[in-house]
């Protein structure tokens, strides 16, 4: 496992930061849009409150998936902290790669712990009827998480690629 004292792994911290942020988005989400979308850039960007009790995209996996996705979510959480410090200190990217990850996957753990209605989604992109999958603060974390962490992978493997010999 890398050490030093070349800073602080930043985790706990960005991973409370992103369940915070996505917990009152969406408490003010619930308060305030009930059955109706709001516009926030005419048709392409609007607000509407829907609930997911399936996975990306509406995945279902059955009577159980609340908990198999709890569970799922506090596997992942898991193993990003354990990425968080096999990490080197210094690779920031990294660290807050995995925290992002771990805190979008928290914040919909927690809807799930909360409401057997599911996670909390409310943020709506598309054009008339070709809509994204409507998606919140946590889902946006995991994905720029993950292409962060996918980044950082990248990076690492073109530091340790054994350079190329040139001809004699």
């Amino acid at each position: 496992m890398p050490s030093g004292a070349d800073g602080a792994r930043p985790f706990w911290a960005v991973m409370a930061f992103t369940v915070l942020v996505d917990r009152i988005t969406k408490l003010v989400a619930e308060r305030s849009l009930g059955d109706r979308a709001v516009s926030v850039i005419g048709d392409p960007v609007r607000f509407r409150l829907v609930h997911n009790q399936g996975a990306a995209f509406g995945l279902e996996l059955g009577i159980w998936q609340r908990w198999i996705f709890v569970v799922i979510a506090f596997v992942a959480i898991a193993w990003l902290y354990r990425a968080s410090q096999q990490a080197a200190r210094g690779d920031k990217l990294r660290q807050f790669a995995v925290a992002f990850v771990a805190g979008g996957a928290a914040g919909n753990a927690v809807d799930r712990l909360l409401s057997a209605r599911g996670v909390v989604d409310y943020i709506d992109i598309g054009a008339g009827t070709l809509r994204w999958p409507t998606f919140n603060v946590a889902d946006i974390a995991v994905t720029c998480g993950a292409v962060a962490l996918a980044i950082s992978l990248w990076r690492e493997d073109a530091r340790s690629a054994p350079a190329p010999s040139s001809p004699v």
